[in-house]
């Protein structure tokens, strides 16, 4: 007869991302996730035989719940792209370990690119091509557009995570509206800045 499971794999990584969240990456072993679900350590290392598999389903795990809070939900093509900027800032200061482990290097099994990764991401892909058409811009266009404001936004906010910047997050989204107006008008868009201006007033 099968062994009973009395601990799903499921509690075990919100459990483990409970502790990424709150006391950073370093602080996630299989003791102090089966302290967090006051259990013993047999339960956890049944389901995951050793570590490295359980740091390999947490970093899955993140990346679902990134995710989850960077989906942007408006229909408007430029809406959607503050939606999702706006959302990046505010998992680097709401979730400041959960950003270091992401995009700062900590996990090893976070899949990495090069600069092109930026455009050719699906998601971020369908997005430009609404950009484009939304500014009356080539897609070439709004992908430089898109991929500079991805980098300015995740300088800005990887330096306050690492406590080398002191900035507030309205100063944060300040910036980065900004920079993002003045990215337009230098790249001398057919739409009216003024009219893109209004939808964040």
């Amino acid at each position: 007869m099968p062994r009973q499971v009395r601990i799903s794999k499921e509690r075990i990584l919100e459990a483990a991302l409970g502790i990424l969240i709150r006391d950073g990456f370093c602080a996630v072993n299989i003791k102090s996730v089966a302290n967090e679900l006051s259990c013993s350590t047999q339960p956890i290392a049944w389901q995951f035989k050793k570590m490295e598999n359980m740091r390999e389903a947490l970093a899955q795990e993140a990346v679902a719940y990134a995710n989850q809070k960077l989906s942007p939900l408006s229909v408007n093509a430029i809406e959607a792209f503050w939606q999702l900027g706006k959302s990046y800032i505010d998992l680097a200061f709401d979730t400041p370990n959960l950003f270091r482990f992401l995009y700062m290097g900590e996990s090893q099994q976070y899949l990495r690119g090069g600069l092109g990764s930026i455009l050719t991401d699906k998601g971020n892909a369908a997005l430009i091509e609404r950009l484009a058409k939304q500014l009356g811009a080539s897609e070439e266009q709004a992908g430089e557009v898109f991929q500079r404001m991805v980098l300015y936004t995740h300088g800005i906010v990887s330096l306050v995570v690492a406590g080398v910047l002191d900035c507030t997050r309205k100063q944060a989204y300040e910036s980065v509206l900004g920079f993002a107006f003045d990215m337009l008008e230098f790249m001398d868009m057919e739409m009216d800045i003024e009219s893109v201006r209004e939808i964040f007033r």
